[in-house]
């Protein structure tokens, strides 16, 4: 499998963030859509292979719901589509190397957040409530348990949650772009989100997807979600940009430099630049 040098990545990655931020809206919103309705097909399909394994195999349950989960990050980056936790590494670390405005980052998260949340709840609605995917016998339970479990977590425990997930699916990220064939792509993408899944760290668009259907099926209120969703995303927003996204760029932006890049002299430079 080959497989580019990490300073390698953190160029590719730069260049992907800069295309990501010029995408125009229309653009942006399908491929929002899409990415958003695959990450909740993956959660459906956890519940689905997990509703029934519970008592002393629940373990081996949470393993295999983590083991096919990934389905959704694997369609987003190889089939098209722009999830918010990946834009959260890529769009940052493109204002780090001074090659986009901090208001095309604000914009994209925006539009990005909006129409990942449009996928998750069609997926919700329409293959969870209407076709009672996730309202019937243990995959109710499932899909309650689980909604519940994560609006147990108090707005710290949310936020730290959410910072290890997302610490997480940006390095899937981050793998993908560093492979140069499929397989290797797959496995980058595989391992660290099986991994914040098994964990249980909370990821803001698969929670666009959890607790709605939960909700559709007559459990929980909105106010519950929106208590989730404000530490969830500024925990993954900081897991992203911040653990993966401006650590790379401290460790390797020597190489940018070398390469005649524009380098700012701090991670967030003063002076506006061009596209703000």
């Amino acid at each position: 499998m080959a497989f580019k040098k990490p300073e390698e990545v953190m160029s590719a990655t730069i260049d992907i963030g800069v295309k990501k931020a010029k995408y125009p809206f229309r653009e942006k919103f399908i491929l929002g859509f899409e990415a958003g309705a695959f990450i909740a097909l993956g959660y459906l399909l956890f519940i689905r292979v997990t509703a029934g394994l519970e008592g002393p195999i629940e373990g081996l349950g949470s393993l295999i719901g983590a083991s096919v989960f990934p389905i959704g990050l694997i369609l987003t980056l190889l089939a098209g589509g722009e999830l918010l936790t990946g834009n959260m590494m890529a769009v940052p670390l493109a204002r780090f190397a001074a090659k986009i405005g901090s208001g095309e980052v604000i914009k994209n998260w925006f539009v990005i957040t909006a129409s990942n949340f449009i996928g998750a709840i069609f997926v919700a609605y329409v293959f969870g409530h209407l076709a009672g995917l996730t309202e019937t016998g243990p995959f109710l339970e499932k899909t309650v348990s689980i909604a519940q479990h994560k609006l147990e977590a108090n707005f710290m425990q949310a936020f730290l949650s959410g910072i290890g997930c997302n610490w997480l699916v940006a390095l899937a990220v981050w793998l993908s772009y560093g492979a140069e064939d499929i397989m290797g792509k797959i496995a980058g993408i595989w391992f660290p989100t099986m991994t914040f899944v098994a964990i249980g760290f909370q990821h803001v668009v698969a929670n666009m997807f959890v607790i709605p259907a939960a909700i559709f099926a007559g459990h929980f209120t909105w106010n519950d979600y929106l208590y989730n969703f404000i530490p969830v995303f500024l925990g993954n927003a900081v897991g992203g940009s911040i653990f993966v996204g401006l650590a790379y760029w401290l460790a390797f932006r020597k190489s940018e430099t070398k390469k005649g890049a524009k380098v700012p002299q701090y991670p967030f430079p003063l002076k506006k630049t061009e596209g703000m």
